[in-house]
């Protein structure tokens, strides 16, 4: 390790802010985190990112959420590099490659889901899924939750309230809390309220659709609105009442799917098998490459919906997935992102109770979060105080995600205890800066 992180200019220094205001004069419509801390990232290798200004970074994002694999892994550059100069494209159409992905998807996706389309990002793949539910049901309406996040166009930001697009609806899109158990919606606490979140999921059901619903729509954990986990038996009980009213259950995992929290998906630790699974982001360790597939039982309605695209399933796109999904076996990441999450729990725990300003914490895998609050009892949100631990956290060398008041880390999965522990101190160090900062003012 020696001096990584390794910090030569205070960042973001000259050469990033110099590339960054050039490059802006162009583009428009950067993220929160770049907003807030524009430095201009020229390598990455394993779990470390260097700047042109010569900082090294440890990298408790991924990307985000994307590179489980680290960086560059040579394994997985290796077998792409053999298509770089063999065949970039062929639409459609079978290649062997193709073959190897869809074989290597079939052995890890849940229970019976062996209908597979590739898209080469997860927006696509939503809205596919969208014209999946439609198709196999007859049906036209969707219910999704207040603060998940499924992407950017029509369909996939009806399925939410994004900040920016708040009149950007389609008709047919409904709206529905959703647990937050450290901040109920309905004022209750768990397991006292005994899921009265899945009773107001139906009362939307029967009091705001027109009873033509085609699927529930939900990140299994909520990513964008701040590392958000339900109970462990809200999706089960949601899955078993949907069946009952012919409605289908679809589960975005381009976020938590490929391992992030210790299992291949989400749905393996709530113990169920949706209708409709979206995977996306770690599948291809960076690559643009996700998927949208379905239950056996309903593929052939895949043959209804016009699904294919013009780079989904690219030669190079599924050598990326191939290779991904073989590193994450041999090199047992889910194991290790298990080990990782028992470390940083720990730490997170012992740190909620030593610091004021941290109201919740919580993690699965390698997908964490810490929710700073202004005083424990009444939660409500420190957003300042968020933006300034994660600048002076990223000027310290770590490069992570912010989400107003709420950290969130999601390091990749072949992170070491050691550098894992360097991250984390760096964490706790801004955050005590912070607390001595607001105490004086």
């Amino acid at each position: 390790m020696g001096n990584i992180p390794e910090i030569k200019v205070v960042p973001p220094g000259p050469e990033s802010e110099k590339i960054h205001s050039e490059a802006s004069k162009y583009m428009k419509g950067y993220s929160g985190q770049v907003r807030l801390f524009p430095v201009v990232f020229d390598e990455g290798k394993g779990v470390f990112l260097k700047d042109v200004d010569g900082n090294t970074y440890i990298d408790f994002s991924s990307g985000i959420y994307v590179t489980g694999c680290g960086h560059c892994h040579p394994k997985i550059v290796e077998y792409v590099k053999k298509y770089l100069e063999k065949l970039w494209n062929a639409h459609d159409f079978t290649t062997p490659v193709k073959l190897e992905a869809l074989e290597l998807l079939n052995e890890i996706l849940p229970g019976d889901i062996n209908g597979i389309q590739f898209y080469s990002d997860g927006t696509p793949a939503v809205e596919a899924g969208l014209r999946a539910a439609r198709a196999i049901t007859g049906n036209f309406e969707f219910i999704s939750f207040w603060h998940d996040f499924h992407g950017k166009t029509l369909g996939s930001v009806s399925l939410a309230v994004m900040s920016s697009d708040k009149g950007i609806r389609a008709p047919g899109f409904f709206l529905a809390p959703r647990p937050y158990c450290y901040r109920c919606p309905f004022n209750l606490s768990y397991p006292s309220c005994n899921l009265h979140c899945v009773d107001f999921i139906e009362r939307v059901i029967d009091e705001e659709t027109t009873g033509r619903v085609a699927a529930v729509v939900m990140e299994p954990v909520q990513g964008w609105a701040g590392s958000i986990f339900p109970p462990e038996e809200f999706i089960s009980e949601l899955k078993k009442r949907l069946e009952k009213r012919g409605i289908l259950l679809f589960l975005d995992e381009i976020l938590t799917g490929m391992g992030r929290m210790g299992e291949w998906f989400a749905c393996n630790i709530y113990n169920v098998v949706p209708d409709i699974i979206t995977v996306g982001k770690g599948l291809g360790n960076g690559f643009p490459v996700t998927v949208m597939a379905v239950r056996e039982k309903y593929k052939d309605y895949l043959e209804k919906i016009s699904a294919s695209s013009s780079f989904g399933g690219n030669p190079l796109a599924c050598a990326s997935v191939v290779a991904t999904i073989k590193v994450i076996k041999e090199e047992k990441l889910l194991e290790n992102a298990k080990k990782i999450e028992k470390l940083i729990m720990e730490k997170l725990k012992d740190m909620k109770e030593k610091h004021s300003i941290i109201g919740d914490v919580r993690g699965k895998g390698c997908l964490f979060g810490i929710e700073l609050v202004k005083d424990k009892k009444t939660k409500e949100p420190f957003d300042e105080a968020g933006k300034l631990v994660y600048q002076k956290a990223f000027k310290k060398g770590l490069a992570w995600i912010p989400a107003g008041h709420i950290l969130r880390m999601s390091p990749p999965l072949i992170m070491t205890e050691e550098i894992a522990l360097k991250g984390i101190e760096i964490i706790e160090e801004s955050i005590y800066e912070v607390e001595r900062e607001k105490r004086y003012e």
